[in-house]
């Protein structure tokens, strides 16, 4: 006969093996965007509402003053929200709907780190902010996104493939 405990057990593995499948998927549908071919990053989706891009900023990014350029700081800031938020959501893809950034260092080259936090939502519309951290772990940004539910089946992606 099986305790409570053990069937209670058995139906957080299968739920923990679900949200780990869709975890690994949305870091395929990641590597699979052609967008990200032009950056030298990868993501991890840590756990629920979580979310980690890690990136090489390197000269190939840079505006005239010699600095990164705000599109990539956006760029990893939007992308480590959103998987985050998505993370939570197993059978479509979030669009973007609203994002502020705001600056606090600037950066040249080096391992730079964005982490992503789902804040609040969980039906339509779904709140995540995120920060970028540089390799001597200052702040270099952070911003706040709004997610909203498409029509856009996950599962219909190139690239969103659950391990087998």
């Amino acid at each position: 006969m099986t305790s409570p405990e053990g069937s209670s057990g058995a139906a957080k593995s299968a739920d923990e093996s679900a949200a780990s499948g869709h975890f690994r998927a949305l870091e395929s549908l990641y590597a699979a965007a052609p967008v990200n071919a032009l950056f030298q990053s990868q993501l991890e989706i840590i756990e629920a509402g979580r979310a980690r891009i890690t990136f090489i900023a390197n000269e190939r990014y840079f505006h005239a003053a010699g600095a990164t350029h705000g599109t990539l700081y956006f760029k990893m800031l939007d992308d480590a929200a959103f998987y985050a938020a998505n993370s939570l959501v197993s059978d479509r893809f979030l669009l973007t709907t609203g994002f502020n950034l705001h600056f606090t260092k600037p950066l040249r080259t080096g391992k730079v780190i964005a982490e992503g936090k789902w804040i609040s939502g969980k039906r339509r519309v779904f709140i995540a902010e995120a920060h970028l951290m540089d390799e001597e772990g200052d702040e270099i940004g952070r911003g706040t996104g709004t997610f909203m539910r498409s029509h856009i089946a996950l599962s219909g992606l190139d690239g969103y493939r659950q391990p087998d």
